[in-house]
C-alpha cells in the first residue's frame, strides 16, 4: 500500500466508529479481524451505494436497517467448494483418517468444521468418512458439527441443495452415490445431512466444542489479526483430544505456534495437537559422582585431586563451614585478584561475597535446604567497562552424606552464551516476524484471491444476466422487424387502396362533371354529400357552402320542403325512384321548369343508406336540347 493509499486519520476513527456501531447494535464483533481487509470491503459496499464517508454510512445504517444484511453478505465472503484443494483432500483421506479411525476403533468420532460457510466442507467430510467406514458404520459412529457466523449461509447448508455449477468437480460416481437430483439442483442424501449438525458460532466470542479428533477450520483464520488467531488457535488447543487433528487453509501455515501443534504436513497444512508437557518431563536427572576406591598413597590422591581441581576450567571456590575461604582453583584467582593472605579469612570480608551479587544469603540457603542453590545471568562490570555473565553454582558438601563440611562455589562464564543466546532470540524474532509477515501476505493474498473470486462469480452471473437481456432484446428486435415487414405491407396496400380511391375519385368527378343535370348526394340523415358543378350554375351555391348541411334547410329557388317525404320514402326503401316536377327560380332568378329525380343508393347487401337527386330543367314541358 502506498503513501497515498493510506487511510487518514479521520478515515480510521470513522472506521473504529463503525466496527463498534455494528457490535453494539447487532451484536457483530468485527474488531478481531484484519483492518485493511475489512475496510476494502467496507469501502466497496460505499461504493456500490454512492456513500463516501463511512460517518455518511453509519447514519445510512441507522436510517434503512435493511442495509444491515447486504453489508454483513459483503464482509463475510463465503467462498467454499466440495473438496477444495483437491491434494490436501487426498492426503488427509489416505494418511490422517485411517490413523484416526483405527485409534477411535469402537468410540465414537467427534468431528468440527469452523466457518462452514454453505456447507460444502462438512459434506466433504461426511463423504470421506463413508468412503472409508461405510455409510452404516458412519452414520453410527460421526458426528460432525458445522458452524459460521453468516446465518443465510447456514440457511443455505442445511438445506443441502446445490447447483450443477457447485457439484462440477465431483467425480461422477460419487454424485451417483452420495446425492440426489432435484430438478436441476442436487441434494445431498438425507442420512448424510442427518449427521451434520449446523449451528451459529462465533470463533473470538463463543466457547470452542470440545473432546474433537478432528478440526477443520479452512481459510477463515487468515480474515483475522495476529492477537485473535492466537486467541482462537489456543481455544482450538483446548477443543481437540490428546492425539487430536486441526486441518487448515493453504494459506495458514501456524509457523509461529509450534508450543501449539506439530506439523503432520505443512505443505497441506494438516497438524497435531501438542500434548501438555509435565513437570517431570521438565525436570532434568541429576547424576551423582562416587568415591574413588584404589589403595594408593594419600599424598598422591591429594596431589591428585589437587591437580584435577586446578584443571577444572571454570572459577570454582571453597568455604568451610565456618564461612572462611579455604580453596580458589586458578581461574578464581585470576578472576578474584585473590592473594595468599585471603585464605582463611572470613568470607564475608571478601568483594566476592557481595560482587557482582550477594552470596551469604545463598549460601546459608544451601545449607538449610541442605541441595544445590542456582544463580542464573549474573551480571558483572569488569575493569575495562565491559560486562560479564555468569552462571553461579553453590553446592553444599557433606561428610559421610550427613555433616554439612562447608560449600563449593563454581561460577561459569555464560558470556558468550548469553551473547549468542541474545543473537539467537534476536534472529527468532526476527524469523517470527519475517514468519508472521509472509504469513499475513499469504492471506492476503487469499484474501485477495477469494475476493476476486466472489468477483468473478458477481461478473459472471452479471454477464449471464446481460447475455439472456441481449437475447431478449434479440428476440424483440426479431418481432418488431417482424411486425414492421407486417406494417409496411399493410403499408402498401393501404397504398394501393389510396391510389383505387383517388382514381375512383377523380372518375366520380369526372362523372358528374360530364353530366348536364345537377346531381346532389344525400346521406341517411339528408345531409349534403355532394353538390356537382351543373348544381352550381343551377341554384348558384357552391359545393363548400353546402357540403354537409341539410338539403331541406337549403334556401335555393327550389320548393326542396316539398321533396322532404319523397326523400325520406325513398332513404326507407318504400320507393325505388320518385320523380316530381317543380316550378323553381334558378341562380339568375329566372323561374324555371325544374324535373327532380329521387333515388336511393343501396348497398351491396340492398340496404339504403343514402339518396341521390338529379336536377333537370324542363322547357315547355319537355326536356331542354342538350348542350353542345
Amino acid at each position: 500500500m502506498t503513501q497515498q493509499d493510506m487511510p487518514s486519520q479521520e478515515e480510521l476513527d470513522q472506521f473504529e466508529g463503525l466496527v463498534v456501531y455494528l457490535k453494539r447494535t447487532r451484536g457483530f464483533d468485527f474488531s478481531g479481524y484484519k483492518s485493511a481487509s475489512l475496510m476494502r470491503r467496507i469501502l466497496k459496499r460505499m461504493e456500490i451505494i454512492k456513500i463516501a464517508s463511512m460517518k455518511d454510512y453509519t447514519d445510512y445504517l441507522e436510517v434503512h436497517p435493511e442495509e444491515f444484511a447486504l453489508l454483513f453478505n459483503h464482509l463475510l465472503i463465503n467462498v467454499t467448494s466440495f473438496f477444495r484443494d483437491q491434494p490436501a483432500w487426498e492426503f488427509l483421506k489416505q494418511e490422517v483418517l485411517p490413523k484416526l479411525i483405527k485409534s477411535r476403533e469402537g468410540d465414537s468420532i467427534r468431528i468440527w468444521s469452523a466457518g462452514c460457510a454453505s456447507g460444502q466442507e462438512p459434506y466433504s467430510l461426511a463423504i470421506l468418512f463413508c468412503e472409508l467406514m461405510g455409510v452404516e458404520a458412519f452414520q453410527q459412529r460421526v458426528k460432525i458439527y458445522a458452524s459460521d457466523v453468516d446465518q443465510e449461509a447456514l440457511v443455505e447448508a442445511r438445506t443441502a441443495s446445490y447447483s450443477p455449477k457447485d457439484v462440477q468437480e465431483l467425480d461422477q460416481k460419487i454424485l451417483d452415490t452420495y446425492f440426489e437430483q432435484v430438478g436441476e439442483r442436487f441434494s445431498v442424501r438425507a442420512d448424510l445431512r442427518r449427521a451434520v449438525i449446523f449451528g451459529r458460532h462465533d470463533l473470538i466470542g463463543d466457547a470452542p466444542i470440545s473432546r474433537l479428533d478432528l478440526l477443520v477450520c479452512r481459510n477463515t483464520l487468515m480474515y483475522f489479526n495476529a492477537e485473535t488467531q492466537n486467541r482462537i488457535l489456543a481455544r482450538f488447543h483446548f477443543a481437540l483430544s490428546g492425539a487430536g487433528y486441526l486441518f487448515l487453509g493453504k494459506a495458514e501455515m501456524l509457523l509461529t505456534h509450534a508450543n501449539l501443534f506439530n506439523p503432520i504436513e505443512l505443505k497441506y497444512r494438516i497438524f497435531m495437537k501438542v500434548a501438555n508437557v509435565t513437570l517431570r518431563d521438565r525436570l532434568l536427572l541429576i547424576n551423582q559422582i562416587g568415591d574413588e576406591d584404589g589403595g594408593t598413597r594419600l599424598t598422591r590422591q591429594w596431589r591428585m585431586r589437587e591437580l584435577a581441581y586446578e584443571s577444572v576450567p571454570l572459577a570454582q571456590l571453597v568455604i568451610d563451614y565456618e564461612g572462611n575461604l579455604v580453596l580458589a582453583n586458578d581461574h578464581a584467582r585470576v578472576m578474584f585478584s585473590f592473594t595468599a593472605n585471603d585464605f582463611d579469612r572470613p568470607f564475608r570480608d571478601l568483594e566476592v561475597s557481595f560482587r557482582p551479587v550477594e552470596l551469604r544469603a545463598p549460601i546459608e540457603q544451601a545449607y538449610s535446604g541442605r541441595k544445590r542453590v542456582h544463580l542464573k545471568d549474573v551480571q558483572r562490570t569488569l575493569p575495562g567497562g565491559a560486562l560479564q555473565f555468569l552462571d553461579i553454582e553453590i553446592v553444599p558438601l557433606f561428610e559421610n552424606g550427613s555433616k554439612i563440611m562447608g560449600a563449593a562455589i563454581t561460577f561459569h562464564d555464560v558470556s558468550r552464551t548469553f551473547q549468542l543466546q541474545g543473537e539467537v532470540q534476536r534472529s527468532k524474532q526476527e524469523l517470527e516476524t519475517a514468519y508472521e509477515e509472509l504469513q499475513s501476505t499469504n492471506e492476503e493474498l487469499e484474501t485477495t484471491n477469494e475476493e476476486l473470486q466472489s468477483t468473478v462469480e458477481e461478473l459472471e452471473t452479471t454477464n449471464e444476466e446481460l447475455q439472456s437481456t441481449n437475447e431478449e432484446l434479440e428476440t424483440m428486435n426479431e418481432e418488431l422487424q417482424s411486425t414492421n415487414e407486417e406494417l409496411q405491407t399493410v403499408n402498401n396496400e393501404l397504398r394501393e387502396r389510396t391510389d383505387d380511391l383517388q382514381r375512383a375519385n377523380v372518375f366520380q368527378k369526372l362523372i358528374l362533371e360530364s353530366m348536364q343535370s345537377g346531381v346532389v348526394v344525400l346521406d341517411g340523415q339528408l345531409h349534403v354529400q355532394i353538390w356537382n358543378e351543373e348544381a352550381e350554375d343551377l341554384w348558384g351555391l357552391r359545393a363548400d357552402e353546402v357540403k354537409g348541411r341539410s338539403f331541406v334547410n337549403l334556401d335555393i329557388g327550389l320548393p326542396v320542403s316539398q321533396l322532404a317525404e319523397t326523400l325520406r320514402s325513398c332513404q326507407d326503401g318504400q320507393s325505388a325512384r320518385q320523380s316530381a316536377i317543380l316550378n323553381a327560380v334558378n341562380r339568375r332568378g329566372k323561374s324555371i321548369t325544374c324535373r327532380v329525380t329521387c333515388s336511393p343508393l343501396k348497398d351491396h347487401q340492398a340496404r339504403s343508406a343514402h339518396g341521390i337527386i338529379v336536377f333537370m330543367e324542363e322547357w315547355d314541358g319537355k326536356r331542354l336540347p342538350d348542350k353542345i
